[in-house]
């Protein structure tokens, strides 16, 4: 009864304009269909062919989540889907919160010397988390950007001649060297000359020993080929133009036509080709004629083989040359240079070109001492980062002013790899820490873009979390790390290296550290050593038990409803600690975990590829338990630990100071100008 549908919308002509919540039409089988409420009591009342697309609209009607091409595998209620959005572990934002890291300075190495001899120096959260970008700045820079002139050099392969794909022997070069007017004779008179093959062609073609007396009569035999397949055509044309002259005119003879294309074709060997083209055609086109009819038109003398410097090029016409670079504008001969900042042009000292390198010292080459690698390539990095050009790079002031520079380095570990990066040059080197401790997150002039001084967090976190991360690690932890929740020795600029954790959760006992494998801040909680105790099993439970902690020995669903109670980080990290414990937290992977799509990339026969989702990826992001309040530790002050500080000398001295006495500051009284003797000689004045 509600298949037979009249409309070209599928439904009946009645109910396709029926709104109304009580019809009472009667059915009628090309008209109208039955009136019926929905099967899951949204309330919803319509026609039964308007069913099908009731059940896209249905609150109650039962769907996969948004974001199911995501990862997320839920499926609920339409009427729950905004609410599942909030937590639903397929929507996933990645921080993209910025900072800077600068290197250090040369006056304040006595720090950061000391730093790394403390053994706990791990556990000093802005010591870690410099360490961990210092090791990110190592790798990101390569040491071919910034000295290209200390890379090894690599010998590329020769390419075997004899004997290979495509080679040529070169004593069939020999024999095949001819003189060129010889083998143009020789191609005229019909004589079969030794042809080359297309891949011989192509080894000649790729061959750098151009200049040598074989390939030169091999390129003149190609020259030689091609001036004959011209000479074939101007043949024919010859032959059409004198045939269609003749119908029209029969007094003109052939002759006559060979003259008339002698002296108007564009042919390289007819004459006054060159000065046709620079009236018919543009200049590029010119140019292109002669790249490719070059050759032809020395041999047939249209073009001198060394023109003079006047005669290089033709232009048709003048057209304005964008500037890109210093270097590639040329200088007119009639400007002469005007610079502002010469005040008085009769003083000016005259310049000379010189070449100025360390020969004045009077020390060896190989005596001078080699530079630091870090500090070094830091230097140069940053010296790119800042004023965007290398160190001494070459600058030109004005259009006739160009100041020349060049910095050389001499390294132990030079030359290095084509693909070598600072990380690679260090690694057998010592620990050392080459960055400032603190933090920039109000960057200065340069491009943050492409900078490698500037970190990114790239954590990713569901929805619902990356609020708390934001505000408890950038916002609490890291903004106020320096001088709030690590405080340092006043004297750390001459190299005192103690600190402290001034802040902590005021809900529970926990510290702050900075975990180095997750690259982020975490809460590591003070548990009781009680907790750490075996518990008692009975006798039947103790083989089984043997070798599992007390935790492990507990029923599975005791473990259920402890995972429940933990963050994110504590849970990742109790999956890692055995098969248990994994199949334990994967039972609140969709409450508290993150799914993305795990990608590869399919190449095909014809060299085309695609990415195809292939499996899904669950894991734990690394956010803490929130933290609404924090407060100040039970620590003793700062006072206390100068005290004992070995970098604090107190200077004590004995002898009398002289101070000014009492009776002579009352006899200079009237020397001192006072507020109030200022205003009386005002008023005293103005009196008068």
């Amino acid at each position: 009864m509600g298949k037979n549908r009249t409309t070209s919308s599928g439904l009946h002509s009645h109910c396709e304009k029926c709104y109304n919540q009580h019809c009472k039409i009667p059915i009628d089988i090309s008209n109208s269909c039955a009136f019926i409420s929905c099967r899951l009591n949204c309330g919803a009342a319509f026609h039964l062919c308007k069913e099908d697309e009731h059940r896209l609209l249905c609150p109650k009607e039962t769907v996969p989540c948004l974001n199911s091409g995501y990862g997320c595998p839920m499926t609920m209620t339409r009427q729950r889907l905004s609410k599942h959005l909030e937590v639903c572990p397929a929507s996933v934002i990645t921080c993209t919160l910025e900072w800077n890291r600068w290197p250090v300075n040369e006056a304040d190495t006595a720090f950061y010397r000391n730093a790394l001899q403390d053994p706990n120096y791990m556990s000093q959260m802005d010591l870690a988390m410099a360490l961990r970008d210092q090791k990110l700045l190592f790798s990101s820079i390569q040491m071919k950007t910034l000295f290209p002139e200390l890379i090894e050099k690599t010998e590329e392969p020769e390419v075997p001649l004899d004997g290979a794909v495509g080679g040529v022997d070169p004593e069939r070069w020999e024999s095949l060297n001819l003189n060129p007017e010889e083998m143009l004779e020789n191609s005229l008179n019909g004589e079969e000359v030794q042809e080359l093959t297309q891949e011989e062609r192509l080894a000649l073609a790729k061959s750098k020993n151009v200049a040598c007396l074989e390939n030169y009569g091999m390129w003149e035999r190609m020259f030689a080929k091609e001036k004959e397949g011209c000479n074939q055509t101007v043949k024919n044309l010859e032959d059409k133009s004198c045939s269609i002259k003749n119908k029209e005119d029969p007094r003109v003879t052939p002759q006559n036509s060979h003259d008339d294309i002698a002296i108007t074709g564009l042919a390289p060997w007819q004459d006054g080709v060159l000065d046709r083209l620079g009236k018919e055609v543009n200049v590029a086109e010119y140019n292109m004629y002669l790249v490719h009819n070059g050759c032809m038109l020395i041999n047939f003398g249209q073009l001198a083989a060394c023109t003079p410097k006047e005669k290089d090029f033709v232009y048709g016409n003048l057209e304005p040359i964008e500037v890109q670079t210093v270097r590639s504008f040329n200088v007119p001969k009639s400007y002469r240079a005007k610079r502002s900042h010469l005040k008085d042009p009769s003083q000016i000292v005259k310049k000379t070109h010189q070449n100025v390198d360390t020969s004045d010292l009077g020390i060896a080459i190989e005596e001078l001492p080699k530079a630091n690698e870090v500090e070094a390539t830091l230097l140069s990095a940053l010296e790119r980062e800042l004023k965007g050009h290398q160190i001494c790079e070459t600058v030109g002031t004005d259009g006739l002013y160009v100041d020349i520079g060049t910095q050389t380095y001499d390294f132990y570990s030079a030359p290095f790899n084509s693909d070598a990066s600072l990380a690679d040059v260090v690694e057998d080197q010592p620990q050392n820490l080459h960055v400032q401790i603190q933090t920039e997150c109000v960057t200065r002039r340069h491009n943050k873009s492409c900078s490698a001084f500037t970190y990114l967090c790239c954590h990713a976190f569901r929805r619902d979390e990356y609020p708390w991360h934001f505000r408890n690690v950038h916002g609490d932890i890291q903004s106020c790390l320096t001088g709030w929740f690590l405080q340092r020795c006043p004297l750390a600029y001459l190299g005192c290296t103690f600190s402290q954790k001034q802040f902590q959760p005021s809900k529970y006992q926990a510290t702050v550290s900075y975990d180095t494998d997750l690259s982020t801040f975490i809460l590591r909680p003070e548990v009781t050593a009680s907790l750490y105790k075996g518990v008692r099993i009975a006798n039947s439970d103790r083989k089984r038990a043997r070798n599992l902690d007390s935790l492990s020995r507990l029923p599975f669903e005791i473990l259920q409803h402890i995972v429940s109670f933990l963050d994110s980080v504590s849970l990742g990290r109790l999956s890692q600690v055995s098969q248990l414990m994994r199949e334990v937290c994967s039972t609140v992977l969709q409450q508290k975990g993150m799914v993305y799509l795990k990608w590869e990339k399919k190449t095909y026969s014809h060299g085309g590829f695609t990415w195809r989702a292939r499996k899904k990826a669950w894991e734990f992001s690394s956010l803490f338990s929130p933290v609404d309040k924090w407060v100040f530790d039970d620590m003793p002050p700062m006072a206390e630990h100068l005290k004992v500080c070995p970098f604090y000398q107190k200077e004590i001295r004995s002898e009398p100071v002289a101070l000014p006495g009492m009776t002579d500051l009352q006899e200079r009284r009237g020397e001192f100008q006072t507020l109030v003797n200022s205003v009386l000689t005002t008023i005293k004045a103005h009196r008068e």
